[in-house]
């Protein structure tokens, strides 16, 4: 891979555990990605400008406050507002598998859940980069 993909970590919403998306962050920059991790309590708004601004592939989203049917539409909607057709949404936390089918269906990426492997995490955003970059 000539390129490293970029990778933006956030975690949103009120939740103050940061430790499983600084986890999640330090697995993915071993992997080889560049990672960005915006901390704590970041809006919509903020991931996306801070996505905008470091020019990334991948936003990555930690949720464990149950407010991702709120954040995950807002963020695809800020992202489809700003041309940011080519950058995967995805991320985890505690959500429920209906929950999870319609985020998807909306257009967020493969979501993880709690316990997940994060080679599965690592090697679903890997292949979709392969796909995207040679499909454009």
């Amino acid at each position: 891979m000539d390129q490293k993909i970029r990778v933006l970590v956030a975690k949103s919403g009120l939740d103050g555990h940061d430790r499983g998306a600084k986890v999640v962050a330090a697995t993915f920059r071993d992997a080889g990605f560049e990672v960005i991790y915006t901390g704590l309590r970041q809006t919509p708004e903020m991931i996306v400008n801070a996505a905008i601004q470091e020019d990334v592939n991948v936003i990555a989203v930690s949720l464990l406050s149950g407010a991702h049917m709120t954040i995950f539409p807002k963020i695809l909607k800020l992202i489809k507002e700003n041309g940011m057709d080519d950058v995967l949404i995805t991320g985890g936390g505690i959500m429920s598998d209906d929950d999870i089918i319609e985020l998807m269906d909306m257009g967020v990426g493969r979501l993880f859940g709690p316990g997940a492997s994060l080679t599965e995490a690592v090697e679903y955003v890997k292949d979709w980069y392969k796909k995207t970059m040679n499909s454009g």
